[in-house]
This record gives C-alpha cells, structure tokens and sequence, in this order.
C-alpha cells in the first residue's frame, strides 16, 4: 500500500447530512417505543418588549402528564412504518417534514426561501458583474483585503444581537463566497464571517426582542436584566470570532486543501478564471451593482424597520434578481438573454436544493416526536418533563451548565428563539 493510501485509509469518511438525519430519525423511532408521550396545559403571559405589553401561551410546569388509556396504563405511541391517515410515520419523515409550517415559517416557508434565494442569485452572479467587481475590488485591497474578514463578523454579529438575525444571513453568504475564493481563501470563511457571526451575536445577545425579552418576561425577571454582563460576554465571543476568522482564512491560504470546501469550490474557481478584470464597467454594469447595494439596504430597512421575515425578504431578493437580469439582458451582458435568465433561476435553485432538503428533513424529526405543542401528548414533552426533573437534583453551577447543554441540544430539535423560549423557559426559570 503506498503512503498516501494509507493516509487515506487512517480517515474515515463524513456521513452525509441526510445520512445523519436519517439515523437520527431511526433513533427517534426506536425511542418512541419506550417514551411514553405527555403533555402540559398552558396559560396566558404578559412580558413588555420595546415598551410594549405582549402576551404569549406558555406551558404550565406543574400541569405534566403523561398519557394512560382507561385501565391508567402508560401509553406508549410509536409511529406506524407507513402511515396513510395523516399521522405520522417512519417512512413519511420526509414528504411531512417537507410539507410542515407556512409560508411565514416551518419547513414550507424556510425551504420557499432557500430556494428563492438560490434561484435570485444563479441569476446575479451570472451577469458576471458582481464577481468582476469583487475582483477589481480585491485587486485594489491588495494586503489590506484581510480586514474585510473582522469588519463583516462584527457586523453581522451586531445584527444577530440586535434584531435577531439568522436566517436572512444566508443571501450574504452567497454574495460573500465567491469574493472569499477570489481572495484566496474558501467558502467556508463567508459562512463564517455572516451566518455563524449572527449565531454569535444570536447567543450572546442582550435585547434580542424574539428570544431575550421574552424569555425574561415569560420568567418574570426585569426585561433587559443583565445586560451589561451580556454586553461583556457579546464583546469577548464576538472579538473571539473576529480574530478567528483572520486566523482560520490565513490558514486556508497557506493550505488551500486544508478546506472542507476545497473541492466544492472549484465550483467558484472556475467562474471566477473565466472573469476579466480589465473589462470596461459601462452604465449598465455600475447600474446592477447600484440595484444590488440598494437591494440590500431596502432587506437591512425592511427587517429593522418593518419587521420582514421570510416571504418578504425572499421576494425582495426574487426583485433584485429578476431587476438585475432585465438590465443584464438588455445590455446584453456576458450573453444574458431570457432564456439563460430562466436557466440561471434553476441553477442557482439545484445547487441550494440539499440545503432545502435538509431544513425539511429536519423538521419530520419534529413530527417523529410528535409534534412541539404543549398541550397535546407528544414525546418531545416528556422528554422536556424528565430533563427538568433530572436538572433539579443538581446544585446551582452544575444546573447552570447542564441547562446550557440541555438548550444547545433542545436547539436541535426546536430552532425558534421565541418557541424555546416558550417551551423551556416555565421550566428552566424554577430551577436557576
């Protein structure tokens, strides 16, 4: 065996997300057998957030039961192997998982937005505009391009402490990975610096109104208590992830294999080998880099403003690639007409499908359990009773770790800040 089989053969390969998921399911559906499903009743709760009084539907902590049938047996409800009367099934995770929630959220609206998304900017950066600019841009930055890298984490970061941004990261790290490859680094370094700098600021945020306010209004602390620890903690994790992202991009530009995306990325390398830096940027050309930058603005003002979420923003994207592609098509840049519009939709729509996949996938893990409604008899609920039960046996800073353990992994299962905060909080607030 020569020496770089055997290198290869100490590593054993990644599963594919699906894979994981799909185990994961299996997982859920063999526990099902010996997790009885329970239940909470919930109340009405007041919290004030930006100076405004709201109200939201809480479970009860002491209101726990778990469901018997007449004889006062514990009931046991896995799901059928394949099940044709709407509930769910082993074999039907996927198609419900896929067709859960609305349009405002839920696996149907995260995935319409995904797709939209992907669909947008297949045709952007097929004018081949936005990536000629960046080049330019990256030519003229020469050394100093690496500030870019700290510069966009703490945006990004602010955003997510902010106003809660997550999900709205995910068209910036498109628009960021080309110009990341271009630079010498991968596309992991855009997803870094956008979405996983919002996680931070996410986490770490002190007025966050869609988790922080009402998690502390639903546990009747002051709205806002503790901000300047939270501000501290902000500070330090997001300074963490600025100089973390400086480090790991140098890292990859001293050994691009070193790269998960390495070879994904020569998806963007061989786009950006085919631009030419030296073409002449005509009206057109500054015209859809103006439509794109006021784009963005009109998405930032939007979420800040007006409160947009996802069929807004999905759709503000959907105008600035379709804008973007009339203008291309007009001015007959990089060969753009109606039908490589169409094409270019669809590209761009197939390459973000697994991503789309996943996100509904994840959500049957959901419907394996039955459901995240407090008040109906579900698995996800006992399993939320029994871990507070074993959280209270524990003294203060052993509780306060394994209630930080406990969210990180609940947030597997229920992503919303506002429906952790729901769920958990009745619970977790007796017990800290």
């Amino acid at each position: 065996m020569s020496e770089s089989n055997k290198k290869k053969s100490k590593y054993i390969a990644m599963p594919d997300t699906l894979v994981i998921l799909f185990g994961v399911v299996f997982l859920v559906y063999i526990l099902s057998f010996f997790v009885p499903a329970g239940k909470f009743d919930t109340q009405k709760v007041s919290y004030s957030a930006d100076g405004v009084t709201k109200t939201r539907s809480v479970l009860v902590a002491s209101s726990y039961q778990i469901q018997t049938d007449v004889n006062g047996k514990v009931v046991h409800n896995p799901p059928a192997i394949f099940a044709s009367d709407g509930k769910p099934g082993f074999l039907n995770f996927v198609y419900d998982g896929i067709t859960s929630g609305d349009r405002n959220g839920g696996a149907v609206g995260v995935m319409a937005f995904i797709l939209i998304i992907g669909g947008a900017f297949g045709i952007i950066m097929r004018s081949g505009v936005i990536e000629a600019g960046m080049m330019k841009l990256i030519a003229k930055m020469s050394t100093r391009k690496i500030l870019i890298l700290p510069v966009m984490a703490l945006i990004f970061s602010i955003g997510g402490a902010v106003f809660g941004m997550g999900e709205e990261a995910i068209a910036f790290a498109l628009i960021l990975a080309p110009m990341m490859v271009a630079m010498g680094y991968d596309a992991l370094t855009g997803v870094l610096v956008t979405y996983l700098a919002t996680q931070v600021g996410f986490a770490t945020s002190w007025m966050n109104p869609f988790s922080v306010a009402i998690a502390q209004g639903i546990a009747n602390v002051p709205v806002l208590s503790g901000s300047l620890f939270r501000i501290a903690m902000w500070a330090f994790f997001t300074a963490s992830i600025m100089i973390y992202s400086v480090v790991y991009a140098k890292s990859i530009q001293n050994n691009p294999r070193k790269s998960l995306s390495h070879e994904s990325d020569n998806y963007f390398r061989e786009q950006l080998a085919e631009i030419n830096i030296k073409q002449h940027f005509g009206f057109a050309s500054w015209l859809i880099i103006a439509v794109l930058a006021l784009g963005i603005a009109w998405v930032v003002y939007g979420v800040i403003a007006k409160a947009y979420y996802i069929p807004e923003i999905a759709t503000q994207f959907f105008a600035m690639g379709l804008i973007i592609g009339i203008i291309s098509t007009l001015a007959k840049i990089n060969g753009m007409n109606l039908n490589i519009m169409a094409k270019s939709f669809k590209s761009g729509a197939a390459d973000l499908l697994p991503a789309a996949l996943i996100v509904g996938m994840a959500h049957g893990i959901i419907l394996m359990m039955g459901g995240a409604d407090a008040t109906q008899f579900t698995m996800l609920n006992t399993v939320l009773h029994s871990s507070a039960n074993l959280l209270s046996g524990l003294n203060e800073y052993a509780s306060a770790i394994a209630m930080f353990l406990f969210q990180s992994i609940f947030n597997i299962f229920v992503t919303s800040g506002s429906g952790q905060a729901a769920l958990t909080m009745p619970l977790m607030a007796p017990l800290s």
